[in-house]
C-alpha cells in the first residue's frame, strides 16, 4: 500500500512540473495576405476579399484587410479599379474584357506593400448542365446529396471548381399569434408575423471536379453540399445557386492542396498539410509569402429549388430547447407579457376571447424567427 502511495505521489509531482509548451507556429506573429475571388471577364462582378491570417492561438477569426488599392490590369497596361464595398471585400462591375488579353491583380496595401499575380489568359466556362440531388437513406447517413452535372463539348476545360449560395424557408416551433401593444395584449397583425423566415448564405468549402484522367470530357454527379434529413434546410422549401469556374492545371493544383490542408486534416491517416504556391506575388518583398490564386474565368451558374413534398416525411431538429409555460404559473404574470413583449411570447389564450385569464408563452427564441433570419423572402423565390 505504501508503494502503491509512493507512486501515486511521484506521478503528482511530475505532473505538477509540467510546463505548457506553445509551437513557435502558435506563438508567432507573423501574418501573411490572403487573396480570395477570380476575375470575371463577363458582364458579372469581379469579386475579390482580402484578409490576413491569425494565429491559431488567436480569439480574432477574422482579419480584413482594408483601404487597399486593387484593381484588374491588362498586359495592354489598360487598369480597371474596384471599390471596397464592405470591410476588405472589393467589387467591380461587369469589366466586359477583350478575351483576346490576358489580365493579372494589382494590390497596394494601406502601409505601402505591392502584390500582382501572374498574367492569365481567359478561360470560358462551359454552362452547367444541371443541378440535382439524390436520397440518401443508409445506416451511415440519411438526407439529400446535391450534385452538379457539366460536360465541355470544345474539349477545352478539364478542370472545374464550384461554389454557391443557398438559402431555405423555416418555421419557429411555435407560432405565436399574439402580440403586446404596451397596453395589453392583442392578436398579431399578419405584418407582424414571426413564424417563418428565410435565411442563407454562401458554401465555406472547396468542390473541385476534373475529367483529365476520364474518357469523355463530362462531369457527372460531382457532390457539393449533403443535407441530413434533420436539417432545416429541408423543412419546406431550399434553394441552392451553384456557381461554375473553369481552372488551369496550377489552379486545380493549388486548390486541391488547399482543400486538403483545410478540410481533410483530423488523424494520422489524412493528407498531412503541404504547400502549393499560388501565382500572388509581393513585389515589395519577394521572399514574403502570399496565399491565393488569382483566374480568369466567366462564370456559369444554375439554380433550383427543392420542395418537401420532392422528399420524405422528415421530421427537423429544432436547434432549441423549447418549453411552453402559463402565466397560472413559473412567477410571470399578464402585465409581465405586457412589459417584457421581446421576452414572452403569447401562444395560447384561455378564458374569455376579449378578456382572457391566463396565456401559455415560451422564450424569443422558440417563437420569433426574426433572431435568425428575415421574413422577407429573396426578390427570387418562388
Amino acid at each position: 500500500m505504501r508503494k502503491i502511495a509512493g507512486i501515486f505521489i511521484l506521478l503528482i509531482s511530475i505532473a505538477a512540473c509540467k510546463k505548457p509548451y506553445d509551437p513557435p507556429v502558435i506563438a508567432s506573429n507573423t501574418s501573411y495576405l490572403v487573396v480570395e475571388g477570380a476575375i470575371n471577364p463577363g458582364a458579372d462582378s469581379t469579386v475579390i476579399i482580402l484578409s490576413h491570417t491569425v494565429n491559431i492561438s488567436s480569439t480574432v477569426t477574422l482579419n480584413p484587410v482594408s483601404g487597399a488599392t486593387v484593381a484588374v490590369l491588362s498586359d495592354q497596361n489598360t487598369s480597371y479599379p474596384l471599390t471596397e464595398t464592405s470591410t476588405g471585400n472589393y467589387v467591380s462591375p461587369g469589366l466586359n474584357l477583350d478575351n483576346a488579353y490576358q489580365y493579372r491583380l494589382l494590390i497596394k496595401t494601406s502601409d505601402g506593400k505591392q502584390y500582382q499575380s501572374d498574367l492569365q489568359s481567359v478561360l470560358i466556362t462551359p454552362p452547367i448542365d444541371s443541378v440535382g440531388f439524390s436520397v440518401v437513406s443508409s445506416t451511415a447517413k440519411t438526407g439529400i446529396q446535391v450534385y452538379v452535372n457539366t460536360h465541355d463539348a470544345t474539349n477545352s476545360t478539364k478542370y472545374y471548381r464550384w461554389d454557391y449560395n443557398e438559402e431555405w424557408l423555416f418555421y419557429t416551433k411555435y407560432s405565436s399569434p399574439y402580440v403586446s401593444n404596451g397596453i395589453k395584449i392583442v392578436a398579431r397583425q399578419p405584418s407582424q408575423n414571426v413564424t417563418y423566415c428565410y435565411t442563407g448564405g454562401p458554401s465555406t468549402n472547396i468542390f473541385l471536379g476534373s475529367s483529365a484522367k476520364l474518357s469523355q470530357n463530362v462531369i457527372y454527379q460531382s457532390p457539393l453540399i449533403f443535407i441530413p434529413s434533420t436539417s432545416e434546410r429541408i423543412e419546406d422549401k431550399y434553394s441552392i445557386l451553384v456557381r461554375q469556374y473553369a481552372l488551369t492545371p496550377e489552379a486545380y493544383d493549388f486548390y486541391t492542396n488547399l482543400k486538403k490542408n483545410t478540410e481533410q486534416l483530423g488523424s494520422i491517416f489524412d493528407a498531412q498539410p503541404s504547400t502549393e504556391p499560388g501565382n500572388i506575388h509581393c513585389i515589395t518583398n519577394p521572399a514574403e509569402a502570399v496565399i491565393g490564386y488569382i483566374g480568369v474565368s466567366t462564370v456559369t451558374e444554375k439554380r433550383i429549388f427543392i420542395a418537401k413534398d420532392q422528399l420524405p416525411q422528415w421530421i427537423p431538429a429544432y436547434p432549441y430547447a423549447c418549453n411552453l409555460d402559463t402565466t397560472r404559473t413559473q412567477g410571470v404574470t399578464i402585465q409581465t407579457l405586457i412589459d417584457d413583449p421581446d421576452i414572452y411570447y403569447p401562444i395560447e389564450a384561455f378564458g374569455p376571447p376579449l378578456n382572457p385569464s391566463a396565456y401559455t408563452f415560451t422564450g424569443r427564441e422558440c417563437a420569433d424567427c426574426t433572431i435568425r433570419g428575415t421574413v422577407t423572402p429573396p426578390p427570387y423565390w418562388k
